[in-house]
C-alpha cells in the first residue's frame, strides 16, 4: 500500500499525484469520499490530477474528457478507454492507496 497523506492534507474537491509508475492520483469529493485512479489520461499524456473535479468525475485538463472516479470509465471523448481504480482506505486518518494489479491503459506512446 502507498501512503498517500492524512486525510486533513487532502480537502474536499482536491486532488493529489503519488509519484508511482504509473503515477496515480488521489482525489476527494467536495463529500468528502477518497478516490485513487492512474493519473494519465488514456487519450494522451496529461495528468487527471491537474484537471477539474465535478461530483465523482474528473475531467482531463488536455481534451476534456471525462472519468468516473468509481469505475474509471470515460465518460466524454476523446478518450475511449477507462482508467484503473486503485483501492483506497483510510487508516487512522492516513489515505492509504492498494495500487490495481491490472495493467494500466496508457496513452499512445507512453510505456512503463
Amino acid at each position: 500500500m502507498h501512503r498517500a497523506c492524512s486525510l486533513d492534507e487532502l480537502l474536499p474537491g482536491e486532488s493529489l499525484r503519488l509519484e508511482t509508475s504509473p503515477p496515480i492520483a488521489v482525489f476527494r469529493t467536495d463529500d468528502g469520499d477518497v478516490f485513487a485512479i492512474d493519473d494519465t489520461c488514456t487519450h494522451q499524456d496529461a495528468s487527471l490530477a491537474d484537471g477539474w473535479l465535478e461530483g465523482c468525475e474528473v475531467e482531463c485538463p488536455l481534451h476534456a474528457s471525462r472519468f468516473d472516479l468509481r469505475t474509471g470509465e470515460v465518460d466524454a471523448p476523446p478518450a475511449k478507454r477507462p482508467v484503473r481504480t486503485h483501492r483506497v482506505e483510510v487508516v487512522d486518518g492516513v489515505v492509504l492507496v492498494e495500487e490495481s494489479a491490472e495493467a494500466p491503459n496508457l496513452p499512445p506512446g507512453l510505456s512503463l
